[in-house]
């Protein structure tokens, strides 16, 4: 096939970041709950809760695409989720592995959740043309990619929350492990090349093992939509794990892989007022939204080509769900057509 002729291709990503997005997809209630425990634990959790603020610069206190502050217990608002590769400390080098949009209405307590394929061909405002949207994190760091995405999606982008990966598998751990339902008995090897064997039926997994079960694909049956099943496992079973009062035992340890792995815009204050306002939140409140589209190549270089349909229907029901006009002649779409 002529990489240059533009035709279709089959998508093909590595499997450490498929379980990335599967990890970004936990990581906002992980965070949220660390933060909101800190008004009852001491002073180790507060200090690590504390670590992981980090403002966001040249940026007003609100993003250009709101008319007024939002105030977390009141107003929906939106969360941009970036996990980054090569990621050391807080320094702005490296690229977005994963980038995941996560809106929430107070009205019914609800969430949804977006992820933008890294490859995904937009326009990046910092350097004023059309490059992968991964690239947006080098050019500019967290700023940048918000400002990207902001203009992609058409939504305004009220917090971050930028995520090292290397230790976040311990908090699995950390959490005494999660149980799933295995559909079939199978085994699979890690990084490692050491063999993990899952049987039929319910099982506790600890952080590797999840990892492992997360990953599989060529021996299910069921290819990618088996793996999406059992991906939505592990992160419902996170997310209820995590929400547990039992979790209130083990928030200093979890706690320090937080301080040392997670950085956000969301202060203590706010992560307390979400929690009491989303006190009944669990994973069925989450709906999962896709972006369609098509793979290419362009100049020889890999691109994924978002549908211009299906992008407008997911601009609106994100706009819906935090509540603001319809607006289907953005900037947004002005700007992917050039």
């Amino acid at each position: 096939m002529d990489r240059r002729s533009g035709k279709k291709i089959k998508r093909r990503k590595k499997r450490k970041k498929r379980f990335i997005k599967l990890l970004l997809s936990m990581v906002l209630m992980v965070l949220l709950v660390i933060l909101s425990y800190t008004g009852y634990v001491g002073y180790k959790t507060y200090k690590a809760a504390n670590n992981s603020y980090s403002d966001l610069e040249n940026r007003d206190k609100i993003s250009s695409l709101r008319n007024a502050p939002v105030h977390i217990s009141e107003d929906p608002i939106s969360v941009l989720i970036m996990g980054i590769e090569n990621y050391s400390g807080k320094g702005d080098k490296g690229r977005s592995d994963s980038l995941i949009i996560a809106t929430f209405n107070p009205k019914d307590e609800s969430m949804k959740m977006l992820s933008i394929p890294r490859d995904t061909k937009v326009y990046i405002p910092a350097i004023n043309r059309r490059d992968k949207i991964n690239h947006a994190y080098a050019y500019g760091g967290k700023e940048a990619t918000i400002e990207t995405v902001e203009q992609f999606l058409n939504i305004p982008i009220d917090y971050y929350v930028k995520v090292n990966f290397k230790g976040f598998v311990n908090i699995i751990d950390e959490l005494g492990g999660v149980t799933v339902n295995v559909p079939f008995d199978f085994y699979d090897i890690n990084s490692q090349w050491e063999k993990f064997y899952f049987k039929k039926g319910k099982m506790k997994l600890d952080g590797e093992a999840a990892l492992v079960y997360a990953r599989m694909r060529k021996k299910d049956p069921r290819g990618d939509f088996g793996r999406n099943e059992r991906q939505q496992q592990i992160v419902r079973a996170v997310i209820d794990k995590i929400l547990s009062p039992s979790i209130i035992f083990k928030i200093d340890d979890i706690a320090e892989e937080i301080g040392r792995n997670i950085e956000t815009n969301m202060s203590i204050g706010e992560a307390l007022a979400f929690r009491k306002k989303y006190s009944d939140f669990n994973s069925s409140h989450i709906q999962t939204l896709k972006i369609e589209g098509q793979d290419e190549y362009v100049n020889g270089v890999y691109y994924f080509i978002p549908d211009d349909d299906e992008m407008r229907e997911v601009r609106q029901q994100l706009r819906q769900h935090l509540d603001l006009p319809s607006d289907a002649s953005s900037d947004a779409e002005k700007q992917s057509s050039q």
